[in-house]
């Protein structure tokens, strides 16, 4: 049995607390968050709140903020342990080297309030010495059986290609909303659309599967259409995102 304890509270923590608690193959020791953490507390492990009361582990996961993984790892008051983060972007060597470095990344956006299914979502491994692979691989088997070998470097692009899938495309929405707001439109009506040009990329090239004005180079509906808007902003983004459309489809500009 592997057994691991997880530092922090946040979406990811918790939602990782859930899945592996599920799973006989390991074991989740300890929580710990720097306060006192009702959240870990529902989870039903122990925790603490002091790096020096931190229990004897097979996996140390590092569930907390980019910016505090350097300074958190380098307090840990043991070493040569293996040690991983669950960052998309920070690379593997943040990660103090008094312990084995390690990278443990669900390539999925995280709510603390949907409960995530960890059957479909990929995992993301990286250590500094291959020795520790097959231990974290299994430890990422107990819960997906979606594990990829990806480097620090490849990590980074993957993150950003993430954000443009994910965050960019969820900003889309918030604009696609406000209009509909302002007019008194129901965002439901959206809802199938949006389902089908999700549903669409997984079968298909999303270049293949780009429809709509831009991509038919309809410039009198285009027109209308930043007429239409009346945030500059809006109109910016517009004639941006028009642009990069036509320029992936050979149109004129």
């Amino acid at each position: 049995m592997i057994k691991v304890v997880i530092l922090g509270a946040g979406n990811v923590s918790l939602q990782l607390h859930n899945a592996l608690a599920k799973n006989k193959e390991v074991r989740v020791i300890q929580g710990y968050n720097r306060s006192w953490s009702n959240s870990l507390e529902q989870c039903n492990i122990p925790q603490t709140q002091q790096l020096h009361e931190l229990k004897l582990a097979d996996i140390y996961i590092i569930a907390i903020s980019d910016d505090a993984i350097e300074t958190i790892t380098s307090r840990l008051p043991f070493e040569n342990r293996l040690v991983v983060h669950t960052s998309g972007s920070t690379p593997m060597r943040q990660i103090s080297n008094k312990n084995r470095q390690g990278v443990f990344y669900p390539l999925q956006t995280f709510s603390a309030t949907v409960p995530a299914d960890f059957t479909t979502i990929p995992i993301c491994l990286e250590t500094a010495h291959p020795e520790d692979m097959p231990i974290l691989k299994q430890l990422a088997s107990a819960i997906t059986t979606k594990t990829y070998h990806i480097s620090s470097q490849q990590r980074n692009i993957l993150h950003v290609a993430a954000v443009f899938a994910n965050n960019f495309s969820n900003l889309m929405y918030t604009e696609a909303k406000k209009l509909c707001d302002i007019h008194e439109i129901p965002f439901e009506i959206l809802h199938p659309l949006i389902t089908e040009t999700a549903t669409k990329i997984l079968t298909l090239d999303p270049i293949t599967a780009q429809t709509g004005p831009a991509r038919r180079n309809d410039n009198k509906t285009i027109h209308r259409h930043i007429d239409t808007l009346k945030e500059d902003k809006q109109k910016e983004l517009y004639k941006l995102l028009t642009d990069t459309i036509k320029k992936h489809h050979g149109k004129k500009l």
